[in-house]
């Protein structure tokens, strides 16, 4: 574990600290004594730890400010009361105002409250006195926090990619792009740039499962998928939508681009055989509808997707093996047997 403590102090109060926080080697500390430059820091790249210099400006602001940042509520916060009149006050009260100022303390923000004041001469002797002991104990609570914090952020990772990938091929799946395309769709109309989409399935699928069996079937969709991930360009995103069907987010991406993008997978998937095992090699095709986003379209992308399978059903019905979707001004089909697209007008 990589851990990064920011103590928020002067160097003086930094000097003080226990020998086992200003020269561990397993620790990367850093002093700041300005609250701005604290802030801006803590956004930037998040400390495990960060130790408060009670007596320094801005120590209060900065626990709670710290208190209101939910994203960040992982973050142990130690506020180290250094003040001389504090110390005065506890003398002069007692047990019950040092109770009085860690409740503060606490409510403030801080996770912990520590008095860290001057030591006595014996106590200066001891080659580990109480109060660094008890700060020495406080850190450790806060690493193993921040251990569990990091533990769980894996493990949602980890879910996250369970819930949204397909088990069987390995593309993302339906779930995943009905929060994928929302997305899409925003930003390409905050950025003003095209978005297109490309829906596709095996031609003739569910006899090769009568044929061969659901495992053939299952093998054949794997390799599809693998030539699917392997011919895209890098901004291309495909997805199981279901069944044989798939579905390929293109973004910045016009229509005449998702042709051509079509006409390529469509190639690659028909011109070289499948091979399932040493003796079993089939030929697959795939029919392809495209469509592009356009001012018309709802937020979640259900027109667009409609429009492309529309145009996948048009696909089917006209032989399979083909590509059906709307270019600038016609409906263009591309049959691979005519090596070239046939328009006609749009209606």
């Amino acid at each position: 574990m990589n851990v990064f403590i920011m103590v928020f102090g002067g160097n003086n109060f930094f000097a003080k600290l226990p020998n086992q926080i200003r020269n561990a080697s397993a620790f990367s500390v850093e002093v700041i004594n300005d609250l701005d430059r604290a802030v801006s820091q803590i956004q930037i790249a998040p400390p495990d730890v960060i130790l408060v210099q009670g007596s320094l400006d801005g120590s209060m602001e900065l626990c709670h400010w710290l208190k209101e940042q939910t994203q960040l509520s992982w973050i142990y916060c130690l506020l180290l009361e250094d003040r001389p009149q504090a110390l005065a006050l506890r003398n002069q009260y007692g047990k019950a105002w040092e109770l009085e100022m860690t409740s503060c303390a606490l409510q403030e923000g801080a996770d912990a409250y520590i008095w860290y004041v001057e030591t006595s001469q014996e106590e200066s002797l001891q080659e580990e006195n109480p109060q660094d002991r008890l700060l020495l104990a406080h850190l450790s609570v806060g690493l193993r926090k921040a251990q569990k914090y990091r533990d769980l952020v894996k493990t949602n990772d980890f879910l996250s990619t369970i819930a949204w990938a397909d088990s069987l091929t390995g593309l993302q799946n339906r779930r995943y792009l009905d929060w994928y395309l929302p997305e899409q769709i925003q930003q390409a109309r905050s950025h003003e740039t095209p978005l297109s989409l490309i829906i596709l399935d095996v031609d003739h699928f569910k006899k090769v499962n009568d044929t061969y069996g659901h495992l053939v079937g299952d093998r054949v969709l794997q390799l599809l998928s693998k030539r699917l991930r392997h011919n895209l360009r890098f901004q291309d995103t495909p997805f199981r939508y279901g069944g044989e069907e798939f579905v390929i987010v293109l973004p910045n991406t016009t229509i005449d681009e998702a042709l051509t993008v079509a006409r390529r997978l469509n190639r690659i998937v028909s011109e070289e055989l499948f091979v399932i095992n040493n003796g079993l090699s089939m030929n697959v095709t795939i029919s392809l509808g495209t469509s592009c986003l356009k001012p018309e379209d709802d937020g979640q992308g259900m027109s667009l997707l409609n429009r492309a399978d529309k145009h996948l059903l048009k696909a089917k019905a006209t032989g399979r093996n083909c590509i059906i979707g709307c270019s600038s001004s016609t409906n263009t089909i591309y049959h691979p047997s005519l090596r070239q697209a046939v328009g006609s007008q749009s209606s």
